[in-house]
């Protein structure tokens, strides 16, 4: 199928997205390293990357960047919202291919209740009866902002979900705070080590719980704050960790993460997807060749 077909698919055929689910050829045996694009931020209303704020918007052109990095060599899966993983079953670009579906999208980037991250997306259930091998949600700690208790119950309860049906929990904890009634993330090594803390005690059992973690100063000591499995995050300003107009320094960041034993590989999105030179391809291929 091609990407201009999707809409007259979807409108026609809704229930070829289930069929698509089902068809699809799953991976099997141990993850490795892992390398994972991340697709989920326009449904957090982000849709910026470099210099362009509405990047992002385009889908067809989304898609598109999308199956160029899937086709790459060494990458193994993809992270996104119900609408993105859709349009890529019906496209069959998910076959052998990890797909991990994001769970938490409610709270909107620059909003009032950003902090009030709720289940907008996909839940434990449906990912489970999608076929899919597991579930990302945002925990971000704001100790002056109580919609934190409620997205913490949030995550707990989809951590004891996802590991109901033996599958992969991906927690990416921050703490943040306001700056100027902007949520920003603490990205310090003891903040970071706080909010891994947190995050590796959620749910009814750990045993399938990941962390998605950004790379910062004393990266070592964070790491020695769980015996959890960690994936990298790519630098993206959501996170910020870095940004998409620092290649070099993201990749060198990563490259002495990957060194550590409990880090297991890296889950990128708009630094690869939208380099600043254009070329999905080679943005991607410096990142396998990383790992």
């Amino acid at each position: 199928m091609r990407i201009s077909e999707l809409t007259d698919v979807r409108a026609a055929r809704p229930g070829a997205i289930a069929e698509a689910a089902a068809a699809r050829t799953r991976r099997d045996g141990p993850p490795g390293r892992l390398m994972i694009v991340a697709a989920d931020h326009p449904a957090r209303g982000a849709l910026g990357a470099g210099g362009d704020p509405v990047a992002m918007a385009g889908r067809a052109d989304l898609l598109d960047r999308l199956c160029t990095a899937l086709g790459r060599p060494g990458v193994d899966g993809v992270l996104g919202t119900p609408d993105v993983l859709e349009d890529l079953l019906l496209l069959g670009v998910l076959d052998d291919r990890i797909a991990l579906g994001s769970m938490n999208r409610g709270g909107l980037a620059g909003t009032s209740f950003e902090i009030d991250d709720r289940f907008t997306a996909y839940d434990a259930d449906a990912i489970a009866a999608a076929r899919l091998d597991g579930g990302k949600m945002l925990l971000r700690v704001d100790d002056a902002d109580p919609a934190t208790a409620g997205t913490l119950e949030g995550c707990a309860r989809a951590v004891s979900g996802l590991a109901r049906h033996g599958l992969m929990a991906v927690v990416e904890p921050f703490v943040a705070h306001r700056i100027e009634g902007r949520v920003r993330n603490l990205l310090t090594p003891e903040a970071m080590i706080r909010a891994v803390s947190v995050a590796s005690g959620l749910g009814v059992t750990s045993a399938y719980t990941w962390l998605k973690l950004p790379v910062v100063p004393e990266m070592e000591r964070v790491m020695a704050a769980t015996t959890l499995p960690a994936l990298l995050l790519g630098g993206d300003v959501e996170s910020g960790a870095g940004g998409p107009g620092e290649p070099d320094a993201v990749l060198d960041g990563w490259r002495r993460a990957l060194r550590i034993p409990g880090v297991k590989g890296l889950v990128a999105g708009r630094s690869l997807l939208y380099p600043p030179d254009g070329d999905v391809g080679a943005a991607v291929d410096a990142a396998v060749g990383v790992l």
